[in-house]
């Protein structure tokens, strides 16, 4: 859980990094829900922290299974994006790279990340065999800008002046 604490007890991403990263407070750029897993950037510079959540700065790379069969009417629906409550929800690639049954893995970009906005994105459509919403299964972020996940689950590392560099050009 991408938060500094929690009203009901539950471990938080803290949990999983050194104590001087809480007391020295230390950011997450951006979130995950809780049902999301992958890579995420922390700093103590809240103007870089800007720069890269900022709709249209930065683009997010991300892999996920939907309950469903995504149809090419699908991709070109999240492309050319849905209305939601909270505002329109598109991708601005989408690739399938898997299927699995009744699943379909894709890879997605967004530039923006508004609040479940993949999830909600593809619940806002309808499998064409079922007539049920798509459901995101899994959810992994495997990039924010150039920068790709390069580490296990849990682990953590410090970014080299040269990739913050980099990040911050994007």
């Amino acid at each position: 859980m991408v938060t500094r604490s929690d009203d009901l007890g539950r471990k938080t991403v803290y949990n999983l990094l050194p104590d001087w990263v809480f007391h020295d407070q230390w950011m997450p750029i951006g979130r995950l829900d809780l049902d999301s897993r992958g890579l995420l950037l922390f700093t103590t510079n809240s103007k870089i922290n800007h720069t890269l959540t900022k709709p249209g700065n930065c683009i997010k790379v991300y892999e996920i299974w939907v309950r469903g069969h995504v149809t090419d009417e699908h991709i070109a629906t999240v492309l050319k994006g849905v209305d939601s409550i909270h505002g329109i929800l598109k991708a601005l690639e989408i690739e399938k790279i898997g299927i699995g049954g009744a699943k379909t893995k894709l890879r997605i970009k967004i530039d923006e990340g508004k609040n479940r906005h993949i999830r909600r994105l593809f619940g806002a459509l309808k499998d064409p065999k079922f007539g049920t919403p798509l459901k995101v299964l899994s959810l992994e972020r495997i990039r924010i800008g150039s920068f790709k996940l390069d580490i296990e689950i849990g682990d953590w590392r410090y970014l080299s002046m040269e990739e913050e560099k980099i990040l911050l050009k994007n």
